[in-house]
């Protein structure tokens, strides 16, 4: 599920684009007489904005649906999986592993600010 909302998501993000570049702004853009070209002249003039427009609103909505929904399906897994999806591991494998090996270190107090320099200048020896 998860690969099919991602593999929409990008094919209506590229439409999205490639609509949102052809429509005419202050300086004409790509649709200036590329568009007339390409489109016989279909699509220039108002028609064209209408239509670019509106094809370019359904797809914004579009694509805030499949983020929502892309969204969902990655948080049902991880709660169905007690925090260790397959989504979750693909995606992040070094922060799951240091999740499972917690790294514990002796901590000294501070006794006097001296001893603090002393503990600095261990800790860049041993690196």
């Amino acid at each position: 599920m998860f690969s099919i909302l991602l593999v929409l998501l990008i094919i209506v993000a590229v439409l999205m684009t490639g609509l949102i570049l052809l429509q005419k702004s202050e300086g004409s853009g790509m649709s200036g007489s590329a568009a007339a070209s390409m489109f016989g002249g279909v699509l220039t003039g108002s028609a064209a904005g209408n239509f670019l427009t509106k094809t370019t609103a359904w797809l914004a909505t579009l694509f805030f649906i499949l983020c929502a929904m892309l969204s969902l399906v990655v948080a049902k897994t991880d709660i169905s999986g007690n925090g260790k999806s397959g989504i979750r591991q693909e995606l992040m494998p070094e922060v799951e592993a240091a999740k499972e090996e917690p790294e514990t270190k002796e901590v000294k107090p501070i006794e006097s600010v001296d001893s603090l320099i002393d503990q600095v200048k261990q800790a860049k020896e041993e690196q």
